[in-house]
C-alpha cells in the first residue's frame, strides 16, 4: 500500500535567528528519513502557507510566521494532520506558554505579566523583583532585544520602554534563577531525548549569547529522567511533540524551566534526533 503524500514547510529565514543553517539542515534530514519510510514529501517556504491551497493528505511544519500559524491552525480545523499543531506553535508564544507552564505547576520561574505602558519599575518593586529577564510577551524570540537581561528594576523599566516604542504590548517578567543552564531536546512519545551545557561548547549553541549570564556550568548532579519526564509533560500541556527548551539546574538539584520552544534546530543532536522525529510525524499522520 502506497504511503501517504506529506506537505513540508521549512522555516523562514527571519525565524531562525542565527540558526538558518541549522534549521535547514535538520527539516532537510526529516524530509529525508520521511521518504526513506515510503512518503512522497512536498517541499514548501512558509510564505507558501499564505498563498498556496495545500492539498497533501498532512502537513508537518517549521513554521512560525503569525499568518502561517493560523493556516496551520485552517489545515487542522479542516481535518488533516499537523505535526508540530498550529495551536501548539501558538502555544510557546512566551506569555501564552508561561501562563500555561505556571497553571499546570510545571516547575518555572517566578513571573509576572507587565503591560508595556505601565508603571513597570512600581510593580517589579512590588513584587520584590531585582535581576530578572524581560522577554517579549507577544512572539518568539528573533532579535537580540526580546529576551534580556535586567540587573534591577530600574533597567528593567528602561528595556520595557523600549518594548513599548517597538509596539510590544506586553512583556513576560521572570526572575532570574542562579544555577546550570542546560539546553534540551526531545521528541515526545519516542523516548528521544538529548541534553547538554550551552556554556561549555565554546558558543557553538547559542542564539544571542545570553547563555553567559549564567556562567560556565559547574555541573551540578540532577535527575536526568526527572527532567525528560517534565519535559514531556510540557510537551503535552503546550501541544507539541518536538520540542526544545533551557531549564536551571540549582545547586541542590532543582530543576526549572525557563523556556519551551517548538521544533528548535536540534543542531548538537541532529543525527540522532532525525529519525525519531520522522517515526513521531509517521505515528501521527498514520
Amino acid at each position: 500500500m502506497s504511503r501517504k503524500v506529506l506537505a513540508g514547510i521549512r522555516r523562514g529565514n527571519e525565524f531562525s535567528p542565527n540558526h538558518i543553517g541549522n534549521d535547514a539542515a535538520i527539516f532537510a534530514l526529516t524530509v529525508k528519513h520521511l521518504r526513506s519510510k515510503g512518503y512522497t514529501v512536498n517541499e514548501y517556504i512558509e510564505t507558501d502557507l499564505q498563498t498556496r491551497m495545500l492539498d497533501e493528505d498532512a502537513v508537518f511544519s517549521m513554521a512560525r510566521d503569525i499568518k502561517s500559524v493560523r493556516a496551520l491552525k485552517a489545515i487542522e480545523d479542516g481535518g488533516r494532520m499537523v505535526v508540530n499543531s498550529g495551536y501548539g506553535v501558538e502555544n510557546c508564544t512566551r506569555e501564552k506558554m508561561t501562563r500555561l507552564l505556571l497553571a499546570n505547576d510545571i516547575a518555572h520561574p517566578r513571573s509576572i505579566f507587565v503591560a508595556t505602558d505601565s508603571d513597570a519599575e512600581t510593580m517589579l518593586a512590588d513584587e520584590g523583583f531585582n535581576d530578572c529577564w524581560i522577554k517579549r510577551g507577544d512572539f518568539h524570540a528573533i532579535h537580540r532585544e526580546d529576551v534580556t537581561y535586567a540587573r534591577n528594576p530600574e533597567e528593567a523599566k528602561s528595556i520595557i520602554r523600549e518594548f513599548a516604542i517597538r509596539g510590544i504590548e506586553t512583556a513576560v517578567v521572570n526572575e532570574h534563577l542562579v544555577g546550570d543552564l542546560v539546553k534540551f531536546y526531545g521528541v515526545a512519545g519516542t523516548g528521544f531525548f538529548y541534553w547538554f551545557y550551552p556554556t561549555n561548547c565554546g558558543g557553538q549553541h547559542t542564539k544571542f549569547g545570553n547563555e553567559q549570564i549564567n556562567g560556565v556550568a559547574r555541573e551540578f548532579p540532577f535527575d536526568v529522567a526527572h527532567l525528560q519526564q517534565l519535559c514531556e509533560r510540557s510537551a503535552n500541556i503546550l501541544n507539541v511533540r518536538i520540542y526544545g527548551g533551557d531549564c536551571i539546574v540549582a545547586e541542590n538539584g532543582v530543576v526549572r524551566l525557563i523556556d519551551f520552544n517548538d521544533w528548535p534546530s536540534f543542531a548538537p543532536c541532529r543525527d540522532l534526533a532525525a529519525p525519531y522525529i520522522a517515526d513521531c510525524i509517521s505515528d501521527i499522520i498514520d
